[in-house]
């Protein structure tokens, strides 16, 4: 028995929970899978693994071998990178997802300078604005932005990510601009059709610090926010963006914060692991520390156009 194969067929069969799953993510039949894992169940002398036709579930000694099986292939995968030619060298396959609208922007143009960094590396980005199932559908990072639910996946925050009002200069100077949230009712507020996923509204903080949302109308809405976010530059609204969307467009004055003295505190950016840092391959790991080292430089928001 190959120990090191069967260590890694067993970790991508957890992640992904099927064998059919995991063969197809190695190419392989699902019986070469299953008789790999026969062999180190009895190699172990334990069921690691409970199989039925519609599911698989660890076994408790399946849960504990697990997260000593991926430290061992974290360990052999940077002991391999260690003495790889040019240093740190990342290899495989890199899957990554991340929003759509934010993925084009912000994510899709960092990709080729890794990938020059790290050329033994293929990577494949999904945009989609469906929470995909990482350890299920095979990902090894997501990037995500604004509040995340319970979890039992790692979340790394990488940056700040603040909801604002803004405005073109030339709506404000044939408008006025609003000094207070309420007066937003007086506006042509650009808002996302009910179907669209923002559903609480514009956050802003009173003057206790408390967060209260505004439901603010307009003439027009729109369940695409770039398309919100055109019309804004076009001066026929105010409407609710995100940082990484306008801090180009406001450093160009190009658009202008409003009702700055009541905004809310800031959500973040994240990079989403399905499994701890620590058991994350060298690939995982060299990409979170791009990402981090990118986005912490606020120079980067105002260039990225």
């Amino acid at each position: 028995m190959d120990k090191l194969k069967a260590f890694e067929t067993f970790a991508s069969v957890a992640a992904r929970g099927s064998l059919s799953a995991a063969a197809r993510a190695e190419g392989v039949a699902p019986a070469v899978i299953s008789r790999r894992l026969d062999a180190l169940e009895e190699h172990l002398g334990v069921k690691l693994l409970v199989r039925t036709t519609r599911r698989i579930a660890l076994t408790h000694e399946g849960t504990a071998f697990l997260d000593d099986c991926q430290r061992i292939l974290a360990e052999v995968a940077g002991a391999e990178a260690s003495v790889s030619a040019g240093g740190v060298q990342a290899s495989g396959h890199l899957r990554i997802t991340a929003p759509a609208g934010f993925g084009r922007r912000h994510v899709a143009p960092l990709l080729p300078d890794f990938h020059a960094a790290h050329p033994r590396l293929r990577i494949s980005l999904n945009l989609s604005d469906r929470v995909i199932d990482l350890a299920g559908e095979g990902y090894d990072c997501a990037v995500r932005v604004g509040d995340l639910p319970d979890s039992s996946l790692v979340s790394i925050r990488l940056a700040d990510n603040r909801r604002m009002a803004v405005a073109a200069p030339d709506y404000l100077a044939l408008r006025g601009t609003p000094q207070h949230p309420r007066d937003l009712a007086q506006h042509d507020c650009l808002v996302l059709s009910s179907d669209a996923s923002q559903t609480r509204g514009w956050a802003f903080a009173d003057e206790d610090g408390q967060v209260t949302y505004l439901r603010p109308g307009g003439p027009l809405d729109c369940s695409d926010g770039q398309v919100l976010h055109d019309w804004c530059l076009a001066g026929h609204g105010i409407a609710w963006r995100s940082t990484w969307e306008v801090e180009h467009e406001i450093a160009a004055g190009l658009l202008v914060e409003v009702l700055a003295d009541f905004a809310a505190p800031p959500n973040g950016i994240y990079a989403i692991l399905p499994h701890p840092t620590r058991h994350a391959p060298l690939r995982v790991r060299l990409w979170v520390d791009f990402l981090r080292e990118r986005y912490g430089d606020a120079a980067f928001w105002r260039r990225a156009g």
